[in-house]
């Protein structure tokens, strides 16, 4: 299932078209074609096979008599996923065919053992023919770290966040990525930074609280209040997490214990549970019981 750090990234791409393009120019040195425009069509790339192949995103490159020049698959690709090297060479034949154009796919992987992955070539038999993925990842986005930069590339500098946050440069790639997002309007200011929150792992998170924190005893202004707020929240919402989590295993465990067994669909209701008091009530109710059904009442 899609999560919200894959399609804030595909939504990226999808405000900004032009990003694609460019990017492919300035970072994998790709010769674009000249083109005038840059927009999105559908990403739904239906076969004569009773079988639908769905792209991230398809961008169309037309040049000023509107004849179309270039067409970009674009995938996001968090995880190594065997099938996409069987279905990127689809997306490639069928907008090809449909288009009658050059057609290329381009991967946005922001984890560098992914983006590696991503960049085989994929050898469409016998050596014979090959798609060759372009992939945007740790090795092609550069380390962002002045806020002034940040600034004018935004979008760029999000994705320098999310690929080199964990890293050495780390803080101050993110600190100059979050600076930037005072310039967006509130709404994508707010997943942008999620984005960026959910791919830092826990030391980095702790840095950047104390930094923030630091700062705010200095009287400094690291961020736009709305974003200290949202990260505030972020931190709480992990703390409620965790305690949610160890309520669960609680009561996974005990059911264990008393040898009840559960069904796929009890199962799912208590990892769904977002109740502490619920929780609390179905981890007393197994003492005694016999059966998922008497301990989930």
């Amino acid at each position: 299932m899609p999560t919200l750090e894959h399609n804030a990234l595909v939504e990226m791409f999808r405000e900004h078209p032009e990003l694609a393009p460019r990017l492919l120019a300035t970072l994998l040195h790709v010769e674009v074609p000249p083109h005038a425009s840059v927009a999105v069509v559908e990403s739904s790339l239906d076969q004569l096979i009773p079988v639908e192949y769905r792209a991230d995103l398809v961008l169309e490159l037309r040049d000023e008599r509107d004849a179309l020049v270039l067409a970009i698959v674009l995938e996001v690709q968090r995880d190594v996923d065997p099938d996409k090297k069987y279905s990127w060479p689809a997306y490639v034949a069928v907008v090809r065919a449909r288009k009658r154009a050059g057609t290329i796919v381009l991967v946005v992987a922001p984890d560098a053992g992914v983006a590696a992955w991503a960049a085989e070539n994929i050898d469409l038999g016998l050596g014979r023919g090959h798609v060759a993925p372009l992939v945007l990842g740790p090795a092609v986005v550069p380390e962002i770290t002045d806020p002034a930069d940040a600034e004018q590339e935004t979008e760029l500098a999000v994705l320098s966040a999310v690929a080199h946050g964990n890293g050495p440069s780390g803080l101050t790639v993110v600190q100059a990525a979050l600076a930037a997002l005072g310039r967006l309007d509130q709404a994508h200011a707010m997943v942008y930074f999620q984005v960026i929150w959910n791919g830092l792992r826990e030391p980095m998170r702790q840095a950047l609280e104390a930094l923030v924190m630091e700062r705010q005893i200095e009287g400094e202004a690291t961020f736009p209040p709305s974003l200290q707020r949202l990260m505030d929240r972020c931190k709480l919402e992990g703390v409620r997490e965790g305690k949610l989590e160890g309520k669960r295993d609680t009561l996974l465990r005990l059911l264990a214990r008393a040898g009840i067994v559960l069904t796929e669909d009890e199962s799912a209701r208590i990892q769904a549970c977002t109740d502490v008091a619920t929780l609390d009530r179905w981890i007393e109710n197994v003492l005694g019981a016999r059966t998922a059904t008497e301990v989930l009442s």
